[in-house]
């Protein structure tokens, strides 16, 4: 399906460099992710929108809070092991980071809070558990 803006002159190729440009320097721990201007759909690192694969997509600034969806433990190529997570934000869009703390204790449903956009190592977001993981009632 193809959308044709009602301003021709707008260049949508402004706005898909702003996807790939570095989070500015007042703004180092926040996710900034897309959001579709046609179809209001939230993205993290698209040129295209997944939804109805419009172009012009607006930058918006994440509150950074978000709830596992995925967690994985790695073994290899790492002295240790650790997580690999799929977090979803409030804002909509998944993303992929690490959770701090022991790897096997991170669960699906476990809420978590940005800590770090960028991990100085492998270049993408840390969060922290911001609650208990769920228990059964006993």
């Amino acid at each position: 399906m193809y959308h044709h803006s009602a301003n021709a002159t707008h260049s949508a190729a402004g706005t898909a460099t702003g996807v790939l440009d570095p989070v500015s320097a007042d703004s180092r721990d926040a996710i900034v992710f897309q959001r579709c201007t046609w179809c209001g759909t939230a993205m993290y690192h698209r040129l295209l929108c997944p939804v109805c694969q419009g172009s012009e997509l607006r930058t918006e600034r994440s509150e950074g809070v978000g709830t596992v969806r995925h967690s994985t433990v790695l073994h290899r190529n790492t002295p240790a092991a650790r997580n690999v997570s799929l977090i979803e934000m409030a804002e909509g869009f998944v993303v992929r980071g690490r959770v701090m703390g022991p790897p096997v204790g991170i669960h699906s449903g476990d809420r978590v809070r940005l800590s770090t956009a960028k991990d100085p190592v492998r270049g993408e977001p840390v969060f922290q558990l911001t609650d208990e993981p769920l228990r059964a009632w006993t």
